[in-house]
């Protein structure tokens, strides 16, 4: 059995610290607490082992008056307060996020923020309905606008086409003249004046043509509310109408509105009002199909969808009130780099290239309120 006292010394390497009082026995040897304990214990297989061998030799060394000390409360030496060299690349600001290292060495970034972008506050509700509104679009409006592209000769399509601009002329004439831009307003007034008689109703853009020479300039009533400084709200995408945000919502609203209570007969009549939107949905449609597709191919499609429609709109109020337009996302650049666009209007009536030096595509009527109308607003 092992000597009493060799448990006793050996005991703070297996169980911590040893009362006082276990060393008083009567095999126990007397060992002043202000001294040091020092022995050696060989190897069973080696007989002859001089101190100091880094083979079957354990060097122990206990002092009592060092166990004892620690028996009471321990101060903790204060810390200085860990510092961030600002200059230095493996440093991550704290307001993004907090760094880390695997057992490799590799950095792991864990973000600090999480929750919906700032420019799309209710995204989940935003993609859901994305989602079911790309379904339904694949499903029932895709095939409907394919069959009214393929179904019409191209002139009559036209011509309903035009019917459809014509009738927003007042709209956005009054939208110009609320702007302050008294020119364009009446422009715009003497492009629904010789449409609607030399051109057989709007049949025929008669105003466009060489010699007269009034583009169509689209224009609405969300764009006066961001002309005067209204924000354009929490960004939402909703089921038929598609990506929009509330100014814009309240904005179409108006602008939906105005014909029907200022002109009253025929526009308030469903037999027009169905006819109407019809058609100008199956034009815009058909209008952004090649971006539709486009998009898709992007890593995320409904950020695509909603960066280039928040852009087009910023723009679109930044060219109202002469101002630099922001700049694109790179996002667009990449979709815009296989669609073709048609420049031949916007909502100055100028082409619009942009201070880049890239053509930069018109904004959608005003009455096209799409599914999957993702760079314009019902406006």
């Amino acid at each position: 059995m092992p000597n009493a006292a060799l448990i006793a010394l050996t005991s703070p390497l297996l169980l911590g610290e040893v009362p006082e009082a276990a060393l008083k026995g009567p095999d126990a040897p007397h060992v002043e607490t202000a001294q040091t304990v020092e022995f050696t214990h060989a190897n069973a297989a080696s007989s002859s082992v001089t101190a100091g061998a880094s083979i079957g030799l354990i060097s122990l060394q206990w002092s009592l008056a060092s166990a004892q000390s620690q028996t009471g409360p321990q101060e903790e030496e204060p810390q200085e307060p860990e510092t961030r060299d600002e200059n230095d690349p493996d440093e991550i600001d704290d307001a993004a996020g907090e760094q880390a290292r695997d057992a490799d060495g590799n950095i792991i970034v864990v973000e600090g923020t999480y929750g919906p972008p700032r420019n799309d506050p209710v995204a989940a509700f935003n993609e859901e309905s994305y989602r079911i509104t790309q379904d339904l679009d694949e499903t029932f409006v895709e095939p409907v606008a394919y069959a009214y592209r393929d179904g019409l000769p191209g002139p009559i399509r036209d011509g309903l086409g035009n019917v459809v601009k014509n009738l927003g002329e007042p709209n956005n004439a009054l939208n110009f003249l609320l702007q302050g831009k008294v020119g364009k307003s009446i422009e715009t007034l003497g492009r629904l004046l010789i449409n609607s008689t030399l051109g057989l109703g709007g049949v025929i853009d008669i105003a466009e043509k060489p010699g007269i020479g009034l583009p169509h300039r689209r224009n609405g009533f969300a764009n006066t509310m961001g002309f005067y400084g209204v924000g354009q709200g929490p960004y939402l995408y909703l089921p038929v109408t598609g990506a929009t945000t509330a100014r814009d919502i309240i904005g179409s609203g108006l602008d939906q509105l105005l014909l029907p209570t200022v002109v009253g007969e025929p526009f308030n009549r469903l037999e027009f009002t169905v006819p109407f939107y019809l058609i100008s949905n199956l034009d815009a449609r058909l209008e952004v199909d090649e971006e539709l597709k486009a998009i898709d191919q992007t890593i995320d499609p409904y950020a695509a969808r909603r960066d280039t429609y928040l852009w087009r709109r910023a723009r679109d109020i930044a060219l109202l009130k002469g101002e630099e337009p922001p700049p694109r996302p790179a996002i667009l650049r990449e979709i815009e780099e296989g669609v073709d666009y048609d420049l031949d209007e916007d909502i100055e009536g100028e082409g619009s290239p942009s201070e880049t030096g890239a053509d930069v595509p018109p904004p959608t009527p005003l009455s096209a309120v799409i599914i999957t109308r993702p760079v314009t607003n019902a406006r």
